[in-house]
């Protein structure tokens, strides 16, 4: 990657302090807006969704090769219906909770108000380059804050739709838009931010968390890991078959949620990977190089990575049950399922983020839940059983983000339901009033009303302590 020259670092520096200096003035007044006025704002960038769907669409077709019809899908639908459900809700979020005060502070009023943090930065992904850097911005505007976004310099037409959109919903002083590489990041992670909210790999995040200490800026983590799809004795194998590869094969598996490995009976095994075939043959045909509707590798260097795993696992033991083709020059990687894979192959160690999927078998449920388990908690889980029980082994047995039962990546798209990681796989939640929440600190306030408590809990205490001690007894009786 070419580094800036003194004069470009100069320049773009100069150009993130302006505004940063800008929003700086605007944060008090943001801050302290309406409900009226926060909604006001939130329906200009539905507005200005709606008006741009079209050049969205083609945006992330030219970014991706991803079909129209998934982007609506996966990306301007979420995005919307989160507008839509912050816009219904937001004057309850906003509003003072009430809480109890104990019988030690009778005679006062507490309460917890929501605030805004003050000046946001958001830092986008490349994998769903409009939903992942859109709604982060959904909430922290919903709770009052000033907004800087880096969307991913891996989807420049992405990027640049993106800066229209935001552009014609916001003034820059509230809502800014800052494109460029990793050098950009680099700068805007030198503001000594209210919050950083990072959705990436748990690699980077762990250095976004290391800048965000030096000024002790508060983070949000979305990452991801390997997520596992534990399929049940007791599972309908056509329908686990149907959503697991729905989940994995969607975005050609860069979905940070995606099932990255699944666990089955190993008697149920043969079974379970025919309907995953004949699923996929379904959903792209029996050439997904030539639908429509199956996307690409961002770019090189994760198509080589790719392929890297499917050659390493095949040398390692490791069968293709079907897929495994590809072709460099479009970056296309074919749907892959893979059997007998040695669990210490690299495809095992690293999240995949490709629509590679390797399919391990177990003897018995607990030697399923101690593989899981033996491994870092992940974003997300996925149990297949009609069996509440072995269901509910599975999930109390584990940790994980968020889960799925008989599903897979559905929970993301309910707002009701937080969506963040736990350990390696994240650091907060955000959707609906989590995201509400994630952008807002919970600033507790007390309220005196008569004598203060301290006439009757300061120095001296001998004597005037004992006798409220002896009172409060008298009357507890």
């Amino acid at each position: 990657m070419r580094q800036p020259s003194e004069h470009e670092g100069a320049g773009l520096k100069a150009d993130i302090r302006r505004i940063w200096d800008a929003q700086a003035k605007k944060r008090w007044p943001i801050a302290q807006s309406s409900v009226a006025e926060r909604r006001a704002r939130l329906k200009r960038l539905g507005a200005s969704i709606e008006k741009h769907r079209l050049a969205i669409d083609e945006a992330v077709r030219k970014d991706f090769g991803k079909a129209p019809e998934e982007t609506d899908l996966t990306e301007v639908h979420i995005v919307q219906e989160e507008l839509g459900h912050t816009l219904r809700n937001l004057a309850d979020w906003m509003r003072t909770e009430p809480v109890d005060s104990p019988l030690l502070l009778a005679g006062t009023s507490s309460e917890v108000r929501h605030e805004a943090r003050g000046q946001v930065l958001v830092l986008a992904p490349f994998n769903y380059p409009f939903h992942l850097a859109v709604l982060p911005v959904v909430s922290a505007v919903a709770a009052g804050n000033v907004v800087v976004l880096k969307p991913s310099e891996k989807t420049p037409a992405t990027a640049a739709i993106i800066r229209t959109v935001l552009a014609e919903a916001f003034p820059e002083d509230v809502v800014a838009v800052v494109e460029g590489d990793a050098t950009v990041a680099e700068a805007l992670l030198e503001m000594p931010w209210d919050h950083i909210f990072f959705t990436g790999s748990t690699a980077v995040g762990k250095r976004i968390m290391a800048a965000a200490a030096k000024h002790l800026s508060s983070v949000t983590l979305e990452l991801g890991g390997k997520s596992p799809a534990v399929v049940e004795r007791s599972a309908n194998l056509s329908r686990a078959g149907l959503t697991i590869a729905h989940g994995k094969f969607i975005n050609a598996g860069q979905t940070c949620v995606a099932p990255d490995y699944v666990l089955v009976p190993e008697e149920m095994r043969d079974t379970l990977v025919g309907h995953l075939r004949t699923v996929v043959q379904g959903f792209y045909g029996a050439e997904p190089k030539s639908s429509p509707d199956f996307c690409r590798m961002i770019d090189d260097k994760a198509f080589q990575r790719l392929k890297g795993y499917i050659d390493s696992a095949v040398k390692g033991g490791a069968k293709v049950a079907f897929g495994g083709d590809s072709d460099a020059a479009t970056r296309y990687v074919a749907p892959t399922v893979l059997v007998d894979v040695p669990v210490d192959a690299p495809v095992m160690q690293d999240e995949i983020f490709g629509p590679v999927l390797p399919v391990l078998t177990y003897k018995t449920p607990e030697e399923a839940v101690a593989f899981v388990r033996a491994r870092p908690p992940p974003l997300a889980l996925y149990v297949f059983a009609r069996s509440r029980r072995q269901a509910e082994a599975v999930l109390d047995g584990t940790a994980s983000g968020g889960a799925c039962v008989n599903n897979t990546v559905f929970h993301l798209a309910n707002p009701d339901l937080p969506f963040g990681g736990v350990g390696p796989s994240g650091l907060g939640n955000y959707h609906g009033r989590a995201g509400f929440r994630c952008f807002s600190h919970e600033r507790a306030v007390l309220r005196q009303r008569g004598n203060p408590l301290s006439r009757f809990l300061a120095p001296p205490y001998a004597g005037r302590l004992n006798r409220l001690t002896a009172r409060l007894a008298q009357w507890l009786e």
